[in-house]
């Protein structure tokens, strides 16, 4: 039978081992190993071989941060801005009190249309319109530019233009212009239109004006804005004088 041999250091066991398995207990835990590394192999910074690379990460890493800061303070004052604006113009609004002006048509004559010949037309429409500026502090500067246009259903029968002129605060300014058309061709179906509302003395025109205007604010001028005003205006008859049966007149605005 073979002897078993143990370590010299290890304390007498003498039927220990053996009791132990055939207890069902388990030997001791071995013990704990060391391992020494030589201090210099220890990196406190990146070995030699990866210091490209970590120089290289580091450098991406601070670019995305100045990036993520720029884009910040770019929305950071594009917000002021636009907060700064939005109480300038509160500002503006309680103090001004800037109301629309008010377009109405009072005179409207029309001549150069003959409805018992099939050759084209020549109309010629003459135009009064008021504007009426109500605004205490502001002024309004009507520019070149602009446009007027006068519908029978949807055919354009005249154009022209409004004077340039400076209406001021508190003013009621009267304008008159003359509109002309140059042979015009109406189908069968419009001269039979016209023709009834002879009978019936009313023929219903629509007006357009389209203005680039400016607003004198106190001492400074706005960018320039488009007036559109659309009027519906009635009259008796085909020939000067006419009378205007009905008028009405809406308006809009093109801030840009």
């Amino acid at each position: 039978m073979a002897e078993r041999v143990y370590p010299a250091d290890s304390p007498p066991v003498s039927g220990q081992f053996s009791d132990n398995f055939s207890s069902g207990e388990f030997p001791r835990k071995p013990a704990t190993y060391v391992i020494q590394v030589p201090k210099d192999q220890i990196y406190h910074v990146p070995p030699p071989e990866n210091a490209h690379r970590f120089q290289h990460l580091s450098q991406k890493k601070v670019h995305r941060s100045r990036c993520r800061c720029c884009f910040c303070s770019v929305l950071a004052a594009i917000f002021i801005l636009i907060v700064l604006a939005g109480i300038s113009l509160a500002v503006i609004y309680l103090f001004f009190r800037p109301e629309a002006p008010k377009y109405s048509v009072e005179g409207f004559s029309v001549s150069g249309i003959n409805l018992l010949s099939p050759s084209p037309i020549s109309p010629i429409f003459n135009v009064t319109v008021m504007s009426r500026n109500g605004n205490g502090k502001i002024g309004i500067y009507y520019e070149k530019g602009s446009t007027v246009d006068v519908f029978y259903e949807d055919v354009d029968l005249c154009n022209g233009a409004l004077p340039v002129f400076y209406q001021p605060a508190k003013n009621v300014t009267v304008v008159k212009t003359v509109l002309t058309g140059s042979k015009i061709q109406l189908t069968s179906g419009i001269r039979k239109e016209m023709r009834n509302d002879l009978s019936r003395k009313s023929f219903p025109f629509k007006l357009k004006i389209r203005a680039p205007v400016k607003i004198k604010i106190g001492s400074v001028k706005t960018w320039t804005i488009t007036v559109n005003v659309n009027c519906d205006v009635t009259v008796d008859k085909l020939a000067a004088p006419s009378r205007i049966v009905s008028g009405k007149c809406s308006h809009d605005v093109d801030l840009w």
